[in-house]
């Protein structure tokens, strides 16, 4: 079953992309419901409440530990910024898991919106909405990067994290639904 972190944000639009995908799903909003998944979604949505909202729920702590251990986390937008090592310019502490730097709101404001055909390697072209999407302006070596866009980072995979400063979800788009299942699937089960 997969889990999408359903504290803010788009989470909905998530669940219809598993639905279509014919996938069990469940919203997650406790430490409870964590445990019951194999792999958690982050959505987009504002970085700052997720954030928030985590902690509150003792959730950073909880994702922090099944993420050390090869549990697999999928963060688009906000949930790359969340899963991200640092914020350029920005106090708000991420989860400091994935060994990149972002910087919030890099390609402008709600009205500077757009979508795009992006390249993905070993995938092919995908649709992505790029809605106050944060820029990757650092890959550590772990890191790789899966896609581009206009030179810069917009897919980052890191063992059993992926990123995305894309929402893959908004237009339904399933291909990075479908790598996520993948990693999920692939994930040997270690003792939690």
């Amino acid at each position: 079953m997969v889990g999408v972190l359903a504290l803010q944000g788009d989470f909905r639009e998530h669940f219809a992309v598993l639905c279509k995908l014919g996938v069990d799903a469940k919203e997650v909003r406790t430490k409870e419901d964590l445990s019951r998944v194999d792999g958690l979604i982050m959505p987009g949505g504002e970085s700052t409440t997720i954030n928030k909202l985590l902690r509150r729920q003792g959730l950073d702590e909880e994702i922090k530990r099944k993420a050390r251990i090869g549990f697999p986390v999928f963060g688009t937008c906000a949930g790359a910024i969340l899963l991200s090592k640092e914020i350029i310019g920005d106090s708000q502490q991420p989860l400091g898991l994935l060994d990149i730097s972002v910087k919030r709101n890099a390609y402008g404001a709600q009205l500077d919106s757009f979508e795009e055909d992006i390249d993905v390697k070993g995938i092919g072209l995908v649709k992505a909405a790029f809605i106050r999407a944060p820029l990757i302006t650092r890959v550590g070596k772990g890191a790789e990067v899966l896609a581009r866009y206009q030179g810069n980072p917009v897919l980052v995979r890191q063992g059993n994290l992926l990123a995305s400063t894309f929402h893959p979800e908004i237009e339904g788009e399933t291909k990075i639904h479908e790598l996520f299942l993948k990693m999920i699937k692939e994930r040997r089960t270690p003792s939690e």
